[in-house]
């Protein structure tokens, strides 16, 4: 992902994480905030020490941007956090995709 499309500061975290409304399924949480005048989305990932080493938690931020980007034409000009629940260092990308979708809709990011 460029970088204008990804939430990098502290306090812009914070911000979605205070403001936002936030959706769940059983492997991930995520946290929506409407526009606030930009033309794109933003999405910062976060990915716990609960799983795993950091080659764990970077392939499991790996594949999640993988299916971001196959998303990438539908989502509206919000900002999103996706939080990574420790049961999803062992989903094959299928599953990973599915349950992303999911929680996706959940939170009317996509329809």
């Amino acid at each position: 992902m460029k970088k204008k499309y990804r939430v990098k500061k502290e306090r812009e975290f914070q911000k979605v994480f205070q403001e936002g409304v936030s959706f769940a399924n059983r492997k991930f949480v995520v946290y929506r905030l409407e526009p606030s005048g930009q033309k794109h989305f933003r999405v910062g990932l976060s990915v716990g020490k609960k799983v795993g080493n950091a080659v764990a938690r970077n392939q499991v931020k790996r594949q999640i941007r993988a299916v971001l980007q196959e998303l990438k034409p539908e989502f509206p000009p919000i900002d999103f956090i996706v939080i990574a629940r420790p049961t999803t260092k062992d989903l094959p990308h299928d599953e990973m995709r599915s349950n992303l979708i999911h929680v996706l809709k959940l939170a009317k990011i996509l329809s």
